[in-house]
């Protein structure tokens, strides 16, 4: 099971950076290059604890749905997602938010289990932990020029 950590310094304050990783809106500006949009569930605005939103996106040339569900939260440093149904076998998704010095530094940490068994350990080998990767890094840096203009 591949897992995915990645950390970056955001020179914003804990709650700015906490609600913006948080926010339909801005989940959805971020991933513009995956046409993600929210479907079902909350489709808008700040999820909390329990709240579950289906993302429609086009990952690998294919549209695909993936529903997901906060299943923790700590505000405001802490939230979990986990996959309830998508392409995944499974994921979990933790976002922490940590104090440093002006800013905040924000840490991903994505662990997920891709289809198909062997045929799935060998898509990881060859390209899909790096195009997760790619996606967890891209996403944390929009997220940064977002908050550092405010």
């Amino acid at each position: 099971m591949p897992i995915i950590k990645h950390d970056i310094f955001i020179n914003a304050p804990i709650n700015v950076c906490f609600d913006l990783a948080r926010n339909v809106d801005v989940h959805i500006e971020t991933t513009s290059k995956t046409k993600e949009r929210a479907i079902d569930g909350i489709t808008f605005g700040l999820m909390e604890k329990g709240d579950t939103v289906t993302w429609e996106a086009t990952h690998l040339g294919i549209k695909q749905k993936l529903t997901a569900k906060i299943v923790d939260m700590e505000k405001p440093y802490k939230f979990t997602d986990v996959m309830v149904k998508g392409a995944f076998d499974s994921f979990n998704h933790t976002h922490e938010f940590t104090e440093s010095g002006s800013g905040t530094i924000m840490q991903d940490t994505f662990c997920y289990k891709s289809p198909f068994g062997i045929l799935g350990l060998f898509a990881d080998s060859l390209f899909l932990e790096k195009y997760m990767r790619n996606f967890i890094v891209n996403r944390a840096k929009e997220l940064k020029r977002i908050a550092e203009k405010r």
